[in-house]
């Protein structure tokens, strides 16, 4: 028997998580080293087993899949091969996955027996950075768009750099669709859109206020300026170029206006 190929799975979905468990359990060629329910647990983890290969799920809380391959390119003694999963992506999200690191991008869902295949070919050196972003963006991007438009939303933060734990994450969303709704409501950013999301989730319009305004200083601190620009078609902004609530939240809500219309 050859050596065992150590992965860790970074996933907040545990019936996935023990599936591959129980696959590794019953097979020789791959070793569970390691789980991992959000971003830092994972990097933390990382860290510690050293695994091989990495199976990372690109939505997970308190650090995304993209912060995560960000920290992994901080760890000098351990390099793993990162393959990346998501039942909610888009070309952007795919690309800048390939330009951290990650050399496979798999949609969800997707059968384990593929998954352990990709992993032996992943370790082995059969699938590298190069050579995946030629057929792996086009396969993510036609067989698994996001339908919903909370799935769209999300597919747009993850992309910017939005993580989903924080405050103003879900506040934001609403605003997003509470805009597309009605496009005049941005006009009205104080006296009803601010009101609206704070009754619906039980908070103050104040505390709205500041959490979306968290939010986006997150993503721009983050440093994903030109995700941004991609998202929104044109070269708009710049690192000290930093939006008001209002502009923020109508140019996602025209986005999603432009892409469900085209």
């Amino acid at each position: 028997m050859g050596q065992r190929i150590k992965i860790l799975v970074a996933d907040n979905n545990m019936k996935w998580t023990k599936h591959i468990a129980d696959y590794a359990a019953e097979h020789d060629e791959i070793e569970l080293a390691g789980t991992a329910s959000n971003g830092q647990e994972a990097l933390d983890a990382i860290a510690k087993v050293k695994p091989d290969v990495v199976i990372l799920n690109m939505i997970l809380p308190v650090i995304d899949g993209l912060g995560v391959l960000e920290g992994i390119s901080k760890i000098s003694d351990c390099k793993p091969r990162v393959i990346c999963v998501s039942a909610v992506q888009n070309e952007f999200m795919v690309k800048h996955a390939f330009a951290l690191g990650a050399v496979y991008f798999a949609s969800m869902p997707i059968d384990v027996s593929l998954l352990v295949r990709r992993i032996k070919e992943v370790s082995a050196g059969m699938l590298t950075n190069g050579a995946t972003v030629t057929y792996a963006v086009p396969q993510v991007t036609a067989s698994a768009p996001a339908t919903t438009l909370d799935e769209k939303i999300t597919s747009i933060f993850l992309t910017i750099g939005i993580p989903a734990h924080i405050k103003g994450y879900p506040y934001l969303r609403e605003a997003v669709k509470m805009s597309i709704e009605d496009i005049s409501i941005v006009n009205k950013i104080t006296k009803e859109l601010y009101p609206g999301i704070a009754e619906k989730f039980g908070t103050t319009s104040s505390k709205v206020e500041r959490a979306i305004r968290h939010a986006i200083d997150v993503a721009w601190n983050r440093g994903r300026i030109q995700n941004m620009n991609e998202v929104f078609g044109i070269d708009i902004y710049k690192a000290n170029d930093r939006p008001t609530n209002g502009e923020f939240i109508a140019l996602i809500a025209d986005r999603l206006r432009m892409r469900n219309s085209a």
